[in-house]
């Protein structure tokens, strides 16, 4: 089911890639060795999704990220490379890789780990589809255009939005098939030999992602949509994969260093305590029915009982059933221009406009109208609501459909009344619209899941959460003495 639009917050983004790439390609050293075509592809990729998605602002977990992965870079088949790792700034499960040494992990991975080697584990599974040239075997039949939109599509978990005829954007989502994703794990558990790693970390990671994989399928049933599944061997294998097995044992006999079983525990978990759980700061928090954003400093409320999606580059509302879907994103309007008025005719000049009239939004200009036969969530062409509010010099443009209605869509109604909500943040409110954050801490004599879930601030299925976060999924307890992850 294909969602509205992002053409508003991406268009930007877009046009200015290639300017981007090639002055940054010409400020390089004459003397300095000129980049393949690959990693100049690779270059060009992550611009795109790096721009798509956000990077993670913790300088300190991403330079240890980046000190992981490079170390176990250095085992692989490609240590020439100059690899380059990112924790992109996104709550869902996944990791990918692309071309010439660019590997992504998810912020939201990382709390389901227990360890450096479950890390270092995922790492060398992306590594090993750059060392075994996945990529370049699917380019052979297909052109790298659909990559970002591919990986955005992981994250947003809406497949729709990315071009997934295409074969590198299938690759990224859904895997690159059972013996290369088995071939990319078996180069993994080398280089987890080579480097003092377990290579049976793999195995570990495994039982924890399909756990999460589980839950997330039910959740997403109950909430009816999609679910967001990370894309590798971990997820179309189990633990006592054989043939998976196999592999890593294999790994662990040949590597002569392969003594070692480090796993850093501790130093993973400080390194992780503080990391944001669910959205960002970056990306506004939403609590109950109501969004807050600190950084642009406003806020929005939408109908209770609505299903509030915040994403990287959008915020979805969903009413029940999906029956009308609310959109709100933001652009940087023309130089001069900061009536929504004129900004929303110049972008809608060739359109049938009905409804149309100027609104004031608590003291902020706005504009709206229905637009006929503009793009819809439902597969098909329908009248959609416009309302454009000019705030903090961007233009902030929320975009309403339903399944159903004649010159107005049904949940108009609610459309407008969300509308009218959007205005600026109160100082009692900044707090509101900070993350929450995983914290690190001893477990003592009585602390159960259950109780600990009573304090967190996880909103929704705190029990289970908790749960999948310290490997205890599904009715495990925590050891008094043992580190707990929790969330406040």
């Amino acid at each position: 089911m294909s969602m509205l639009s992002r053409k508003f917050l991406i268009f930007c983004a877009v046009t200015a890639l290639a300017a981007c790439t090639a002055g940054a390609l010409a400020a390089q050293s004459e003397k300095a060795p000129k980049p393949s075509r690959e990693v100049k592809s690779a270059q060009q990729i992550h611009i795109q999704i790096t721009q798509q998605m956000g990077v993670h602002d913790d300088l300190e977990l991403q330079e240890y990220v980046q000190r992981i992965g490079e170390k176990l870079a250095k085992a692989s088949e490609r240590p020439e490379l100059e690899w380059k790792f990112t924790i992109v700034d996104t709550d869902d499960v996944n990791a990918f890789a692309t071309m010439g040494g660019y590997v992504y992990i998810s912020r939201g991975i990382l709390p389901y780990m227990q360890n450096e080697a479950e890390l270092a584990a995922v790492l060398g599974h992306e590594i090993g589809h750059i060392a075994a040239r996945h990529l370049q075997d699917r380019q052979k039949k297909s052109t790298m255009a659909g990559i970002a939109s591919a990986a955005t599509a992981i994250f947003t978990g809406m497949p729709a939005l990315a071009d997934l005829t295409n074969l590198a954007g299938q690759a990224i989502v859904s895997g690159y098939g059972r013996e290369a994703e088995l071939e990319a794990d078996r180069l993994g558990a080398g280089y987890l030999a080579k480097t003092g790693y377990d290579p049976e970390a793999i195995i570990g990671v495994i039982g924890t992602l399909k756990d999460q994989d589980l839950f997330e399928r039910e959740r997403a049933r109950l909430e009816n949509r999609q679910p967001r599944l990370y894309h590798g061997v971990f997820a179309s294998h189990p633990d006592n994969d054989t043939r998976l097995r196999q592999a890593v044992a294999a790994a662990g006999r040949v590597e002569s260093q392969a003594t070692g079983s480090t796993d850093n525990a501790e130093g993973f978990l400080k390194a992780v305590s503080g990391l944001p759980v669910g959205s960002s700061r970056r990306q506004g928090m939403v609590r109950e029915n109501r969004f807050y954003h600190s950084d642009f400093q406003l806020t929005i409320a939408f109908p209770r009982g609505w299903q509030i999606q915040n994403e990287p580059q959008q915020l979805l509302a969903a009413g029940p059933n999906r029956e009308h879907i609310l959109q709100l994103t933001a652009q940087a309007p023309p130089e001069g221009i900061t009536d929504p008025r004129q900004f929303a005719l110049r972008g809608l000049s060739n359109r049938r406009l009905d409804r149309a009239e100027v609104l004031d939004i608590n003291g902020l200009h706005a504009w709206t109208a229905i637009v006929r036969g503009d793009a819809s969530p439902y597969g098909q062409r329908s009248n959609v609501r416009y309302v454009i509010i000019y705030y903090g010099n961007l233009m902030w443009i929320l975009k309403g459909a339903s399944r159903s209605g004649d010159v107005a869509p049904a949940g108009d109604p609610f459309f407008l009344s969300a509308a009218n909500t959007f205005r600026r943040m109160r100082a009692n409110e900044f707090e509101l619209a900070e993350p929450y954050r995983l914290r690190v801490v001893r477990a003592v004599e009585g602390d159960t899941i259950e109780e600990l879930a009573k304090s967190s601030a996880i909103q929704k299925y705190p029990v289970q959460q908790l749960r999948l976060f310290n490997d205890l999924y599904p009715s495990g307890q925590p050891t008094p003495g043992n580190w707990i992850k929790v969330v406040e």
